[in-house]
C-alpha cells in the first residue's frame, strides 16, 4: 500500500508541472521562471544532503559529468520546455513528457547501437500518433501553435539524450547530489540566455508567480524526484508504469485549473500514448 500511495503521489506531482508552468509564465518571462526554479530546487537538494550527512565534494571527473548532464537535462530540456509552455496547452505538455521512454528507445539505439524491436517501433508510432490526435482541436483555438510544439519536441529529444547519458555514466554520487548539482549547473548555463532573451518589463513578482515557482521547485523537483528515486530502487520497470497516470492527471489539471477542453480527440490521443507506453514496458 505504501508503494502504491508513493506512486500515485509521484504521478500527481509530476503531471502538475505543466499547469504550474502555465501559471508562472503569466507573471514572468519563461526563462526567468525556469532559472528561479532551478536555483531554489538545487539549493534545497544540496542542503538536504548536507543536513542528512550524505554530502561529499564531487571529483573533477564527476564535475564534468554533472556539467554535461545538467546542460542536457536542465538547460536544454527544462529551458526549452518552460519556453514551450508559453505557446502550448498544459495538457499537451503533460502528454508529451510521458512519451520520453519511447524516445529513449530510438536515441539509445543510435548512440549505443541497440536495435529497436518491432514492438518498440509500434509503441513509438502509437505515442506520436496519440499526441498528434490530442493536439488537433487545440491548434484550431489558439491554445497551441506549431512553434510551441516544435520547442516541446526539441525539449523531449534533449531529455532523452540526457537520460541515455545518465545511464552510460557510472555514478558514485548519491541521486540527491547528482540532481542538486546538475540543476544548479544547468541554471548557471541557462542564465546568459535568460538575461539576453527575457523582457524585464514583463516581470510581475506577484503571489501567482511565487506559488508557481515554489510548487515547481519544492513539490515537483524535490518531493517528486524523491518519490521517483524511491520507486526506482524498488523496481525500475514497475516505477516506469506510474508514468501511465501522468497524462490522465495532466489533462484533469488542465481542465480543472485552466479550462482546457477534454474532447474525444483528447481521450483517443491519451489512450494511444498510454497504449504505446504499456507496450514498450510490457515484459515477455
Amino acid at each position: 500500500m505504501k508503494n502504491i500511495l508513493i506512486g500515485i503521489l509521484f504521478a500527481m506531482l509530476w503531471s502538475s508541472a505543466a499547469v504550474a508552468t502555465k501559471f508562472g509564465v503569466l507573471s514572468v518571462p519563461p526563462l526567468v521562471l525556469g532559472n528561479v526554479r532551478f536555483f531554489i530546487a538545487g539549493m534545497v537538494l544540496i542542503l538536504y544532503a548536507l543536513l542528512s550527512k550524505k554530502y561529499r565534494q564531487p571529483t573533477i571527473q564527476e564535475w564534468k559529468h554533472l556539467a554535461i548532464f545538467g546542460f542536457l537535462n536542465t538547460t536544454l530540456y527544462l529551458g526549452l520546455y518552460v519556453y514551450a509552455m508559453k505557446y502550448t496547452a498544459a495538457g499537451i505538455g503533460s502528454l508529451a513528457v510521458s512519451t520520453n521512454p519511447l524516445l529513449i528507445v530510438l536515441i539509445s539505439g543510435w548512440l549505443i547501437g541497440r536495435k529497436a524491436s518491432r514492438k518498440e517501433w509500434i509503441s513509438i508510432i502509437l505515442g506520436i500518433t496519440g499526441i498528434y490526435i490530442a493536439t488537433v482541436p487545440l491548434l484550431s483555438n489558439s491554445q497551441t501553435n506549431l512553434f510551441g510544439l516544435l520547442l516541446l519536441a526539441l525539449s523531449m529529444i534533449a531529455v532523452s539524450f540526457a537520460s541515455v547519458y545518465y545511464a552510460k555514466v557510472r555514478w558514485n554520487l548519491s541521486n540527491i547530489l547528482i540532481n542538486g548539482w546538475q540543476v544548479i549547473l544547468g541554471g548557471i548555463f541557462l542564465l546568459p540566455f535568460t538575461l539576453t532573451m527575457s523582457d524585464t518589463s514583463q516581470l510581475v513578482l506577484d503571489t501567482r508567480f511565487w506559488y508557481a515557482v515554489l510548487w515547481l521547485s519544492l513539490a515537483v523537483s524535490v518531493v517528486g524526484l524523491i518519490c521517483w528515486f524511491y520507486l526506482l530502487r524498488i523496481d525500475t520497470v514497475k516505477a516506469s508504469l506510474w508514468l501511465f497516470l501522468c497524462p490522465i492527471f495532466g489533462f484533469f489539471y488542465a481542465w480543472w485549473l485552466m479550462d482546457e477542453p477534454i474532447t474525444l480527440y483528447t481521450c483517443i490521443g491519451t489512450i494511444l500514448v498510454i497504449g504505446g507506453l504499456y507496450l514498450s514496458q510490457k515484459k515477455k
